[in-house]
């Protein structure tokens, strides 16, 4: 077997200091919480032979007094995200260029979409990258994910590593933020799925609108040619449908789509019937559960027909996918109930997740929270989408950072209505919160733990400590 991959800890361009090394070029980038600036001097303690600041940057005068004495190159740009983004793909000597690029983009959908994606191309014969949530993946070789999107230092190194081990398609999530700061600058894709559209982010953008239009960015940066895959059912795909000639639609009850789908059964294991050019195939899919599971197979399986693999192909390749770590992950406990971890943090994602689960058990116990210093207005959303479908709720923290995160049970709380008010506990330590759900599950129940997915970490006062909720069902199952 071919050794492992690895990302060279040395970046020639990087906006973080760990990345530097002698010879390096320093960005420095004023972020939400921390200003790059700050960072100069141990970016020349460790060899920086360079230093890019944004034109309008303050620089301190201590800072600007270090600067002075080491004789360092500094460098004033218009824009440093952007010189970020343009200085790193120069020094990989335009890696990204080499390869077939997909991007996924939406509220949510989009890590099941890319690992069904990267399943079928794979299993096709094609040698895949993935930049996900979850991991990132040279072939089969998984790396650490900072972010849904990385930083372009970051990226571009790795496009250079999927040149190397002669990778075709790289598959990638596409965060709005990483649109809006400049993360993909100067990436062109060979194909781009809209996979859907609601509340997210409002601790970032003002409005839906601005999130938007943040996500349609995207749609900027298409090679020739290159096709848009749209899910019709969303109104708000249904917008960017009329801007872009070159699309084609996939769909559940839009039946004027290029591909559409009946579900046949979504309550166990999800089988359906997807209809293309006229013809019909049946599609069973042993590892997803839930109809909304759908919507990312068909994705997922436009950009593989495009790409040339037969429908009928994809279909047989489904039976071996073996699901996307914390997506309706399920765990079997000792005494016949069901427990799935899943992801879902917003709206949309609950009411999609707990209708599926309602509708296998006459016993739904949910425990979930919210992340601190993320989007507010949701949180009682949340709470009361939860209490209409649930039949026990234990509301704990997530990851609450820097907040209180008794107060961030508060805030969910708000949203029960009086009627179901009698279903809520309150545990703020997750730990406990999961035990006491698996202590008083019956063998009919369905537990369902919201929130944190795959995550191995819990997030308090700004310190990342290990948390396993597989580890905490270990016990049980």
């Amino acid at each position: 077997m071919a050794p492992k991959p690895k990302l060279n800890k040395i970046f020639p361009v990087t906006c973080h200091t760990k990345h530097v090394g002698p010879g390096s070029t320093f960005v420095a980038i004023k972020g939400q919480q921390l200003d790059g600036l700050l960072y100069v001097p141990k970016a020349i303690q460790r060899g920086a032979a360079k230093i890019v600041v944004q034109h309008d940057a303050i620089i301190p005068p201590k800072i600007r007094t270090i600067i002075e004495q080491s004789g360092i190159e500094v460098e004033l740009v218009q824009n440093a995200r952007h010189a970020l983004a343009y200085l790193s793909e120069k020094k990989s000597d335009y890696a990204h260029k080499k390869l077939k690029i997909i991007g996924i983009t939406g509220t949510k959908g989009k890590t099941s979409t890319a690992f069904i994606l990267e399943h079928l191309l794979q299993s096709a014969g094609y040698n895949t990258a993935l930049v996900s949530t979850v991991h990132n993946k040279i072939l089969q070789y998984k790396l650490k994910s900072g972010l849904t999107t990385d930083q372009p230092d970051y990226l571009h190194q790795f496009f250079t590593l999927c040149t190397t081990q002669n990778v075709e398609y790289v598959i990638m999530e596409v965060a709005a933020q990483a649109l809006s700061l400049h993360r993909v600058e100067g990436i062109y894709f060979d194909a781009v799925i809209f996979t859907n559209f609601s509340q997210e982010h409002g601790e970032f953008y003002t409005t839906l609108e601005d999130y938007f239009a943040a996500k349609c960015m995207l749609f900027k940066q298409l090679k020739p040619n290159a096709q848009v895959f749209v899910n019709a059912d969303d109104p708000w795909g249904k917008k960017i449908a009329k801007n872009h000639s070159n699309f084609s639609s996939f769909a559940i009850t839009n039946k004027k789509a290029n591909v559409s789908a009946t579900i046949i059964n979504a309550k166990k294991a999800l089988q359906l019937e997807i209809c293309s050019a006229q013809k019909t195939y049946n599609v069973h899919c042993p590892s997803l559960f839930g109809s909304f599971n759908t919507y990312n197979i068909l994705g997922a399986f436009c950009i593989a027909y495009s790409i040339g693999i037969p429908v009928e192909k994809c279909a047989q390749y489904m039976q071996t996918f073996v699901g996307v770590p914390g997506r309706l992950q399920l765990y079997t406990l000792k005494n016949g109930a069901h427990c799935f971890i899943d992801y879902a943090h917003n709206p949309s994602s609950y009411k999609a997740v707990l209708t599926t689960l309602r509708n296998m058990t006459d016993d739904l116990i949910v425990i979930f929270g919210a992340g601190g210093q993320r989007d507010h207005a949701k949180r009682p959303i949340m709470g009361s989408i939860a209490s209409e479908i649930a039949d026990t709720i234990i509301l704990t923290s997530d990851n609450p950072r820097t907040e209180d995160p008794h107060k961030i049970i508060e805030d969910i709380y708000l949203g029960v209505a009086q009627q179901n008010k009698h279903k809520i506990a309150k545990e703020v330590d997750r730990k406990k919160a999961i035990k006491h759900a698996c202590d008083i599950a019956k063998t009919t129940s369905v537990i369902a733990i919201l929130g944190k997915g795959p995550d191995e970490y819990q997030d308090i006062k700004g310190r990342k400590t290990k948390f396993s909720e597989k580890d905490i069902l270990k016990e049980y199952v």
